[in-house]
């Protein structure tokens, strides 16, 4: 698994949380477990982990910080429940967090590369690849093939390689990714399939908005960070 290599600290705790994710299982809820294996979802398939592991991964993080506070307060003889609840409380919360922010930085990395991604897909297209071939295009070309945009097309071309439609494997893309930018790419290669358009002139123009888009967002964020930065002054 790529998780395990590039993260030596889960390799060591992921036998124990496999372990545990199997005896909490049956406290897990149906509403609690749907909940968390959309997180998990819109993380990518974080780690490869199931609803229950995810939460046994929290269990062990309040204990581990709980026991890290525990004997820096007998340590340093201050309020060792004050310390230990904190610390518990932020232990548990930590994995969450963390996913939420793998989450954040994964839609913004796809959206980020999606204009580029379209132009390559318009050209291979005008070249007289079909869709399939475009996408494998994309990534014979990347030179990242463990980017998250490049992931999702490989999904779409395993989905379009068992025998669902290329309607039926784009539509999965704004579940897995929600995003206007991605939203609208969708929709106009639908479209464009549904009414004849050229597919190639439709994406070009895709792209162009997609990349006006991108700016619009940077524009934002600059003018909020402009104003968060204005009150510490």
């Amino acid at each position: 698994m790529p998780s395990l290599r590039q993260t030596p600290l889960w390799a060591r705790l992921e036998p124990a949380v496999r372990w545990l994710g199997e005896r909490l299982r049956p406290l897990v809820g149906a509403r609690a477990r749907a909940l968390l294996d959309r997180q998990i979802q819109l993380a990518g398939d974080f780690w490869g982990l199931l609803p229950e592991e995810l939460v046994a991964l929290s269990v062990l993080s309040l204990v581990g910080a709980s026991s890290a506070a525990l004997v820096y307060g007998v340590l340093a003889a201050k309020s060792v429940m004050l310390y230990v609840t904190l610390a518990a409380v932020l232990g548990a919360m930590l994995p969450y967090l963390y996913l939420s922010g793998v989450e954040q930085e994964r839609k913004k990395r796809i959206q980020h590369g999606l204009p580029a991604m379209i132009d390559l897909v318009s050209l291979a297209l005008s070249a007289g690849l079909d869709f399939p071939g475009a996408l494998r295009q994309v990534l014979d070309k990347t030179s990242n093939p463990g980017d998250a945009l490049m992931e999702e097309v490989q999904i779409m071309l395993h989905e379009l390689s068992v025998g669902k439609t290329r309607k039926e494997a784009l539509l999965q893309l704004p579940e897995r990714v929600p995003g206007e930018s991605v939203t609208e790419f969708v929709s106009a290669v639908v479209q464009a399939e549904e009414r004849g358009n050229p597919l190639a002139e439709v994406l070009t123009i895709q792209a162009v908005a997609s990349r006006q888009r991108r700016s619009v967002r940077a524009e934002e964020t600059a003018s909020r960070a402009g104003v968060k930065m204005f009150g510490p002054i």
